[in-house]
């Protein structure tokens, strides 16, 4: 993986989901038929695709990025009818969650088929599949007829992209196409299950809350997030994970992050305190904050990127990674955040918030 760079300039197609050209659709479909990488939009983040049953393709993915070979990939399909093409002994399991959550933000990890290259599973034997929602999406994987592996539009452990705009800034001419269909909706990636393990376990938290896994799976397991798994320090080779996004620090800014492990009044207390230490350093200071909390924060000197409504954990989620990404790129010194609870989608975005933070949130 020794060319990290794609030879011609990269292609930026508007793809409007209300409106999407067939034109462009068709020139994404035929670059990826011929073994290239295209970033296309779901309803989660940005995705980075290639022919999920060509190593060559694959390869060009992982090169992009500078993604180690370690860490696992995703495998888009169009229909939950396509299953039996990637993995085999599919469990019952998971043609109940198929068709509770799909299309949607749900990844199951299964058996791998033989054609799909152990590359996709970090040298494992299992898959992770979904079947994303996103218009442009499905537009794309009918078009292509393939299954596409697509892990976050991004450079490896920064920050993902929610726009097409964050895909290019991160890899602007690695890559040959880019499909614009504007921010995602969910903004946070896709909650990923085990089910070769019984009972079955959440590996990721994501789109899809816990809460509502259990009225299918009520003996899944939900272990500790942001577990201490150092990141690699070889980008060929660690210990393969079955998921994405399992190492302590994932997701992250530049710019130096703590997070405090609480809600509320007692958590801006803490970040204000903190945002005054360092603004006496002479620091520059910027906080996520949800509206409520902004004006506040803002008097006191800081820099707020603002989530939304602190009891609309749906645009929290949504605004969550542009917002890191807007700090990040300020030159600041310092960027300040808190929990939001574990409930609903609260719990996937603590767990990016613990591991942009270097997997650990700060307790008061």
């Amino acid at each position: 993986m020794t060319d990290r760079t794609h030879p011609h300039e990269t292609i930026v197609l508007a793809t409007p989901p209300d409106a999407i050209p067939p034109e462009a659709i068709a020139l994404a479909a035929n670059l990826l038929r011929a073994g290239e990488v295209v970033a296309f939009p779901t309803e989660t983040v940005y995705g980075l695709g290639a022919d999920a049953t060509s190593e060559a393709a694959l390869q060009r993915i992982f090169a992009a990025k500078e993604r180690p070979l370690s860490d696992p990939l995703i495998v888009h399909l169009a229909d939950a009818s396509q299953l039996a093409e990637v993995a085999r002994g599919v469990p019952p399991e998971a043609e109940w969650l198929a068709e509770r959550f799909w299309p949607g933000p749900l990844t199951l990890v299964l058996p791998r088929l033989a054609r799909i290259p152990a590359l996709v599973a970090a040298g494992g034997d299992t898959v992770g599949v979904r079947v994303p929602a996103h218009p442009v999406a499905q537009a794309l994987l009918r078009a292509a007829d393939l299954p596409i592996a697509a892990p976050s539009a991004n450079r490896f452990m920064h920050t993902s992209p929610t726009t097409a705009a964050h895909v290019l800034a991160d890899l602007d001419g690695r890559i040959a196409c880019i499909l614009d269909g504007g921010p995602t909706m969910v903004g946070v990636e896709s909650t990923v299950v085990d089910l070769t393990t019984s009972p079955p376990r959440l590996l990721r938290p994501g789109g899809v809350p816990l809460e509502a896994l259990h009225a299918i799976l009520p003996d899944i397991l939900a272990p500790a997030f942001a577990e201490d798994v150092p990141p690699p320090t070889s980008p060929e080779r660690i210990e393969p994970a079955h998921a994405p996004g399992q190492m302590a620090r994932h997701y992250a800014p530049h710019t130096r992050l703590v997070v405090f492990d609480a809600t509320g009044a007692e958590a801006l207390a803490a970040m204000l305190a903190l945002a005054a230490e360092a603004l006496a350093r002479g620091e520059r200071v910027g906080a996520l904050a949800a509206d409520e909390e902004a004006a506040t924060l803002e008097g006191a000197g800081v820099r707020v990127a603002r989530l939304g409504p602190v009891d609309d954990l749906t645009a929290i989620s949504r605004r969550l990674y542009a917002a890191l990404r807007e700090l990040d790129a300020a030159g600041l010194d310092l960027l300040l955040a808190h929990s939001f609870g574990t409930r609903g989608l609260g719990l996937a975005i603590e767990d990016r918030l613990r591991r942009a933070a270097g997997g650990r949130l700060r307790t008061i």
